[in-house]
């Protein structure tokens, strides 16, 4: 949930060098020296962006110093480069990336129960439920990471790698986009960006070697997302991609919407190409729109909401650039009648939002849902509850009451994002008390989603992590999109600590005789 910006230059220049050093000379102090060669993981805004620059220089002033005649560089000349000359770079550099990288996974860890299989047993839903968690570019090159993926989940989404600005190489704001191309929709010509796949592919790319090598253990993907408010380039909503030029009309829009939706889904899922056959059997599902409902009125999300930012800024804050040109729904309308006439049938379709037990919203989102259902052309199948809750909210009654809400609706509904912000007591040290409030309130949300599951035409169908570890996690660092934290306060919010062991909290989905003991014993 973090926002690509003109800093990402630093840090490729720098940890390109870097990587070539240790390629070409393993023992050099640029490997030794403990940098951090990624930037942290879903740190959004200044955060990120300091972490950036200040990484990226000292990558590069390293790797210059140690051996810049033994790595010309010919991958810090193309993060360099103008935007129209990055592609075959990137596209080079991601294959040579794949060349190289293997799947080197620690042994299993045999001590703890399987999250999946506790969760599939008799004493959870019984059946086999989508139970997943984030991965980003940051984490997917951690094997210890991966390692806690493969053995306890079934499933996985790409934090970051397919939003707009990401498969435009976070060319956002005001940036001209990174090239422009000519494509054929419906029988007419017409001018787009050029999109760049090759963040979401790394990633996705893994997850097939491991499913191939596992076929009895593999892991699915959910797509997110298609359409959203937020990491959308300004310059994807005006005339000639330029932000400086005049708003496109909705008939505009509405084509620019078209193609971006049916790019998307025929590239990853689309048996007719060669990267849909690749990747395609392993999405299960795909966000169509997300957090389209205003937390300030309840209704639709527009163009004027509360706060300071403005719909020129690069990260758009809380306004949407959809509702400024469209001045209605019919952007989420047209958003489903597309993904349902260019998805498979068997992949489902979802609209996702947060803050949704709250009652005012929860209204708003069902409104939204039964108007997408409705509508004709459209197809949805699940609501996504994003789940960014706290070790006090919310309220369980006010979750039933918002997961029946939409299950009336629409059927079926998932948690898709779930994490959990610490008390407001809680300083970074006291651990041991924070670690059993957050097991106590995790074990409040598992039951009570199971005995939903029970009620009449209710069905849960997956619950999904907003990450893994803790020190990974995007709340670590400030965000200003909806369900983020501060910045300030340090946050422990997943089931695995910083030395990817379980927390307490783990064990509300796996053992709940051992929760109880460790409960007992403090």
């Amino acid at each position: 949930m973090w926002q690509g910006n003109g800093y990402m230059l630093y840090w490729k220049t720098g940890r390109a060098l870097a990587a070539c050093i240790h390629r070409r000379h393993p023992d050099s102090i640029a490997i030794k020296t403990k940098i951090p060669l990624r930037p942290a993981p879903c740190a959004p805004g200044r955060v990120r962006r300091t972490y950036m620059k200040k990484a990226g220089l000292v990558c590069t002033l390293l790797a210059a110093g140690i051996s810049f005649a033994a790595c010309t560089s010919k991958r810090a000349e193309a993060a360099a480069q103008p935007a129209s000359s990055q592609s075959s770079s990137t596209e080079t550099e991601a294959k040579e990336a794949e060349k190289e990288e293997k799947i080197t996974i620690p042994p299993l860890d045999v001590n703890v129960p399987i999250l999946r299989d506790a969760v599939a047993a008799p004493s959870g839903f019984g059946r086999n439920i989508i139970f997943g968690a984030a991965v980003s570019s940051g984490e997917y090159r951690d094997d210890k990471y991966m390692n806690l993926i493969f053995q306890h989940f079934n499933a996985v989404t790409l934090g970051n790698e397919l939003k707009l600005d990401c498969m435009n190489g976070y060319y956002m704001g005001n940036r001209a986009p990174r090239g422009i191309e000519s494509a054929v929709l419906n029988g007419k010509t017409i001018q787009v960006p050029s999109l760049d796949y090759s963040r979401a592919n790394a990633i996705l790319d893994k997850i097939v070697a491991w499913n191939e090598a596992h076929p009895q253990t593999p892991v699915k993907v959910r797509g997110h997302v298609l359409v959203w408010h937020s990491q959308a380039p300004e310059w994807f909503f005006h005339k000639d991609y330029d932000a400086s030029q005049p708003y496109v009309t909705k008939e505009e829009m509405d084509t620019r919407l078209e193609w971006y939706i049916k790019t998307i889904l025929e590239y990853y899922t689309s048996p007719k190409t060669q990267t849909g056959k690749k990747y395609g059997k392993y999405f299960y599902g795909w966000d169509v729109v997300n957090e389209a409902i205003s937390d300030a009125t309840g209704t639709y999300r527009s163009d004027t909401e509360p706060g300071q930012d403005k719909l020129t800024d690069p990260t758009h804050g809380s306004k949407s650039s959809w509702w400024k040109v469209y001045q209605s729904n019919e952007f989420i309308i047209n958003a489903f009648r597309y993904a349902n006439k260019y998805a498979p049938p068997e992949l489902e379709l979802y609209y996702n939002d947060y803050n949704e037990c709250t009652p005012k919203k929860v209204r708003g989102i069902v409104a939204l849902l039964k108007a997408v259902k409705d509508a004709p052309g459209t197809r949805i199948s699940a609501m996504g509850m994003q789940g960014h809750y706290s070790v006090y909210n919310p309220d369980v009654f006010l979750l039933k009451d918002a997961v029946r809400a939409y299950a009336e609706v629409v059927g079926t509904v998932m948690i898709t994002e779930l994490d959990m912000k610490a008390s407001s007591s809680f300083n970074g040290t006291n651990l041991e008390e924070e670690y059993l409030l957050q097991a106590k309130q995790y074990r409040k949300l598992y039951t009570a989603l199971l005995e939903l599951d029970k009620e009449p035409g209710i069905t849960i169908s997956g619950i999904t992590f907003w990450g893994v570890t803790d020190p990974y996690s995007w709340l670590q660092g400030f965000s200003g999109v909806g369900g983020g934290a501060d910045g300030k306060q340090k946050q422990c919010p997943l089931l695995f600590d910083g030395a990817y062991k379980p927390k307490p909290a783990f064990y509300a989905f796996t053992d709940d005789s051992r929760l109880d003991a460790i409960l007992q014993t403090k």
